[in-house]
């Protein structure tokens, strides 16, 4: 699949036809490798010239939000289908793959009545793809905060024994709770645990004897236990900090520690729900935006191809891919098919044009062009 398509249209001097089997029989002669396709316009409602000239003005506006949002949606499909390991599938509007399309498109007489104003037709495009980009926002933003709240959990479950989550690591037996003898955990620097076994009983008074024992051990810290009488817990805190110890604040809870697991499987659920149906929405929304590109895209040639050559509508319209090395001797072909006189006065300023350096967004070209890329 081409990722860049040109969308162009020229005038008509005899028939269409004359013109498209012309053009076919230059461009397999001239640049066979590259794909040419009618794009089937129909006849729409041309209105005011003053209405077309305001319309104008805002096709190309419209049209950069349009593939913005269209490639906002791609990124997301992208990003999903990487991070979960999926294979990525290919996209569709309503089932066609969108090249085909793109370059077989029919325009959709029930969803776009072509005796409706052009304007009509394009703020009705905008406005549908102003209301997907709000729901991409809105469910993107759900999405990523279950993922964010995952994260958070994940990160506190592995990371360093300074910071993260101790229940899946301390035992009940590892903890002494009584009236008078309480246990605390210490975590030690990992290259600092003589210094701790050599001085833990001494940082205060009333340390049970050998009452350290070490649990768990990481690339940085040594997580131990100690015991010692609970009215003298601060101030074993207070020396233990001063030896660069770290005491952790922990309560073995087997309920508390139930309820994180469950929201933990909570959190995971609902992550995959939301990420499978994020995904689905995105697939079906990005058809629908793809679906009225192409009818703006449509409408676009139409009006510029009216404001270049007249009327009444007189114009061939097609999709070719050429390849970048063959870029240069298609628009050789699309330009000897226009009227010569013409194609001198669109030429640029080093050939002698007479709107050359007309600036803004025209293309220099006697004919309609511009590009869509659609990845």
């Amino acid at each position: 699949m081409a990722n860049r398509y040109w969308v162009v249209s020229l005038p008509v001097q005899k028939s269409a036809s004359t013109l498209w089997n012309s053009l076919q029989d230059q461009i397999s002669k001239h640049s066979f490798d590259t794909p040419l396709y009618r794009f089937n316009i129909p006849n729409l409602r041309v209105g005011t010239l003053d209405s077309l000239l305001a319309l104008s003005d805002d096709l190309f506006k419209s049209n950069t939000f349009i593939e913005g949002v269209s490639q906002k949606i791609r990124r997301q499909i992208e990003e999903l289908e990487r991070v979960f390991g999926l294979e990525s599938n290919a996209l569709t509007v309503d089932g066609v793959p969108i090249d085909s399309y793109l370059t077989r498109f029919v325009w959709d007489e029930a969803k776009y009545p072509t005796m409706s104003p052009l304007r009509e037709i394009v703020d009705g495009i905008h406005t549908l793809v102003a209301k997907i980009e709000d729901d991409l926002k809105v469910r993107v933003a759900e999405y990523n905060n279950v993922r964010g709240q995952l994260n958070a959990i994940n990160r506190k479950q592995s990371g360093s024994l300074a910071v993260r989550d101790l229940s899946n690591i301390v035992k009940p037996e590892d903890i002494i709770t009584s009236e008078h003898l309480v246990t605390l955990l210490a975590v030690v620097p990992k290259y600092s645990q003589k210094d701790w076994l050599s001085s833990y009983e001494t940082l205060t008074t009333y340390v049970v004897p050998r009452s350290s024992k070490k649990l768990y051990e990481d690339n940085e810290y040594a997580l131990y236990t100690v015991t010692l009488f609970g009215r003298v817990a601060d101030n074993f805190r207070t020396s233990a900090r001063e030896r660069g110890f770290q005491i952790r604040d922990f309560e073995y809870s087997p309920e508390a520690q139930e309820s994180r697991k469950q929201e933990l499987e909570k959190l995971v659920q609902d992550q995959d729900s939301l990420r499978s149906s994020l995904l689905q929405w995105c697939y079906t929304s990005y058809g629908e935006v793809f679906s009225s590109w192409m009818h703006f895209c449509a409408v676009r040639i139409f009006a510029e191809s009216i404001l270049r050559y007249g009327l009444p509508p007189s114009f061939l319209a097609c999709v070719l891919s050429p390849s970048t090395k063959g870029e240069k001797k298609v628009r050789s072909i699309l330009e000897g098919s226009c009227d010569s006189t013409n194609s001198t006065y669109w030429k640029t300023e080093d050939e002698g044009g007479a709107m050359a350096g007309l600036g803004g967004d025209a293309d220099t070209y006697p004919y309609v062009s511009f590009t869509i890329n659609i990845a």
